[in-house]
């Protein structure tokens, strides 16, 4: 099947769309010549800041969450790729208002690459950056191999809860140990309905029967969970909200985040419907939700299927998870 996309030349969709994302919020962020998204507050800020990277393609992540509270500059590789460790030492340099840098690295192979590059370029030249890698997928490795775990949906409750405690006065370590509590303490599980087209090359992202899912899918479709039978939105909710408890060890009277990240095409309706189960079993169980969203956060064009992403809540983490901030897709 051919691919329709409103797409024009597939060598320039990093382009186009990273100019049309600074267009379309030109009060909040800036693109540099070098391609990389600039909280337009940068230079007055006096705290320690926010540096993220990764490939595009899974709009409104990550670039759509620069501005005030949560990410400083956002480092964007192409379509589903990395970029090169350069950019993200410059990003680095340019970031650091004499507070620090607190770098934040989705675990994913290109990513970790140029992060693991990065810092050991930034080390050699004496700047002030701590690294932050999320890695909180539950279905490709168990939590003692964490390290194994890729990274999803989490970055972006993290990029908001550090940012606001950047934005509250914190040293960089404070922000780093905040951040890490919280990494520490988050899981996601995916599942995929359809896969998606690169809309570079128009190859399919996996292919699942028509009465097919998969549990596990992690956010390239990579696989790594169980395919099954088409199930109902309840059945579902169940399947993954009690495989994110037991991987937390979360017990009644504890206090939990709560996310539905639409992949693409799943549609809010859907979403919601989801949401409604697991906030409803979570409630039957004494577990309380403080702090949710339900939207398209980090998708992978138009697949079909979502995120479910919870993380346990103390009192710290819900006051940076609510403090101010404004960003193109995200603001409170």
């Amino acid at each position: 099947m051919k691919m329709k996309k409103f797409i024009n030349d597939p060598n320039n969709l990093t382009q186009e769309l990273l100019e049309g994302l600074a267009l379309s919020n030109q009060d909040i962020i800036e693109l540099t010549e070098n391609n990389l998204v600039v909280n337009k507050k940068l230079k007055v800020a006096e705290r320690v800041t926010l540096v993220t990277l990764g490939g595009t393609g899974h709009e409104p992540a990550l670039s759509g969450f620069v501005g005030e509270g949560m990410v400083d500059i956002s480092v964007p590789g192409d379509i589903f790729a990395a970029p090169g460790p350069q950019k993200c030492l410059e990003a680095i340099k340019m970031a650091d208002r004499g507070k620090g840098v607190l770098f934040v690295v989705l675990n994913h192979a290109g990513d970790m690459l140029t992060g693991n590059i990065t810092m050991k370029a930034a080390e050699k030249e004496g700047l002030n950056v701590i690294k932050v890698v999320t890695q909180e997928d539950v279905a490709n490795a168990p939590r003692e191999k964490a390290h194994d775990r890729r990274g999803l949906v989490g970055c972006v409750p993290l990029y908001k809860i550090a940012g606001a405690a950047a934005q509250a006065g914190k040293s960089l370590q404070e922000v780093a140990d905040i951040a890490q509590r919280f990494a520490d303490n988050m899981a996601t599980l995916a599942v995929a309905a359809r896969g998606a087209t690169h809309p570079a090359t128009g190859d399919m992202i996996s292919v699942l029967g028509e009465d097919e899912i998969e549990i596990g899918m992690g956010q390239h479709g990579e696989g790594g969970g169980g395919r099954t039978k088409m199930k109902s939105a309840d059945e579902v909710a169940v399947l993954m909200i009690e495989a994110l408890l037991q991987d937390l060890n979360i017990k009644s009277g504890e206090k939990l985040m709560l996310i539905i990240n639409g992949s693409g095409s799943t549609t809010l309706m859907e979403q919601l419907i989801v949401f409604r189960k697991a906030y409803k079993y979570l409630e039957e169980k004494g577990i309380e939700v403080v702090a949710s969203a339900v939207n398209e956060i980090l998708t992978v064009q138009e697949a079909a299927g979502f995120q479910m992403f919870i993380a346990r809540m103390d009192d710290e983490l819900l006051k940076y998870w609510q403090a101010p901030c404004r960003t193109p897709y995200f603001v409170r």
